[in-house]
């Protein structure tokens, strides 16, 4: 009786420790990419990048008091011409649907309940072969925003691709897997947010596909083609993610705060107690994998930092989004069967969606030596080709 009193009282406990977790003041602004293009202008390369904030607020308005970009060039630290790279920031807002120069300073702007706010910057560079030594830029955006909840620093990340809207060449690399099987890896450029998942599929494997071809893409680079990543500094931990991740191997993303607060925001904290309790009887008579299967498929999905490639090694990455439809759509134009899928070097292979769910067995088998990688290898994209 006493124990049952004692698990009810916790059980109390969490579900109201949910509530206000859940219900708890808290910024609704939202930093989304639109698009960005380039220009040569006077001499000058231009970079234009258009960024929207979404106040998704019923009720509250919320203050932008202060907003900073900076602009890193990644792939060439150390590199002299970096250093010695000229450029001017000019940031404009739409102001009654017109465009005011802000002249380099950020007033405090209000964005109302359920509006937005769209900005546009433009770099200018004066160096003339800029786009030779230049190919990615990660825009960082340091932003504050002021309200009920009282003031939230956040930080926000996007990948410029400046080569993105040229035609590349494509390459393919050929993986033998067995005697039935080869896969074929297609390398892509880095992938980011302004890239459109369908469309960048569609434009890497046009022409290269073959009738009853199965493609696969990981689950990562379709999460981050879909803004499905966020800076650790934007999650305001608890106690219970610095306690609940104590319970997972140092490798697991759910093993810090970060991930963990991520799973809790996503699912609660009565879930992912329960989950644990339960999953720990079930491992004292042998059977594994419980925790994962009470708390869905988002919280193996999880990378937390230092999880994916550069520069999104910096950001924990959520799994993907509408995958089903993804497959549908991309299948529907490609006309070969599609699968989204996350794969690991330890043969782990989990097929979160299929166009097809008969390939299902064909890709389980086939995936188990990862051809994709697990590094930097850029063949986010893996086509599985029956021998002819």
């Amino acid at each position: 009786m006493i124990l049952i009193n004692i698990l009810l009282v916790l059980l109390i406990f969490l579900i109201l420790s949910d509530l206000y977790i859940k219900n708890s003041p808290k910024s609704k602004l939202n930093l989304l990419p639109i698009n960005y293009k380039i220009k040569k202008r006077d001499g000058l390369n231009e970079l234009i990048i258009d960024l929207k904030i979404s106040n998704t607020s019923k009720s509250k308005e919320t203050m932008v008091n202060n907003i900073k970009f900076e602009l890193d060039f990644f792939k060439s630290k150390g590199n002299e011409f970096c250093q010695n790279l000229n450029y001017q920031e000019d940031i404009y807002i739409y102001d009654k649907n017109k465009l005011k120069n802000l002249n380099n300073y950020w007033p405090t702007t209000i964005i109302k309940s359920n509006s937005e706010l769209f900005i546009k910057i433009i770099y200018k560079f004066s160096n003339y072969n800029f786009r030779k030594k230049i190919k990615y830029i990660w825009l960082k955006v340091y932003w504050e925003n002021y309200g009920h909840f009282g003031i939230s620093k956040k930080k926000d990340c996007l990948l410029i691709n400046l080569d993105g809207q040229k035609q590349i060449p494509k390459e393919v690399f050929e993986i033998p897997l067995n005697n039935k099987y080869n896969a074929f890896a297609i390398k892509t450029d880095l992938l980011g947010c302004l890239d459109d998942p369908v469309n960048t599929v569609i434009k890497y494997c046009k022409g290269i596909v073959e009738k009853n071809d199965i493609l696969t893409i990981g689950e990562s680079p379709l999460a981050i083609m879909q803004n499905r990543y966020i800076s650790p500094q934007n999650l305001e931990y608890s106690v219970f993610s610095k306690a609940l991740c104590y319970f997972f191997h140092p490798t697991s993303s759910l093993a810090t705060a970060c991930g963990m607060q991520l799973l809790i925001n996503r699912i609660g904290v009565t879930r992912i107690t329960f989950a644990l309790i339960v999953g720990f009887i079930f491992k004292l008579i042998g059977i594994k994998g419980i925790f994962y299967r009470l708390t869905g498929s988002e919280s193996s999905l999880i990378d937390d930092i230092s999880g994916t490639v550069t520069p999104y090694d910096k950001s924990i990455v959520m799994g993907p989004i509408n995958a089903d439809l993804f497959c549908k759509e991309v299948s529907k134009y490609l006309n070969i069967d599609v699968a989204v899928v996350d794969v690991n070097d330890l043969g782990g292979v989990k097929i979160l969606a299929s166009s097809n769910k008969t390939v299902n067995k064909i890709l389980k088998r086939n995936l188990i030596s990862n051809p994709a990688g697990n590094g930097d290898e850029k063949t986010p994209i893996v086509l599985i080709r029956e021998k002819k």
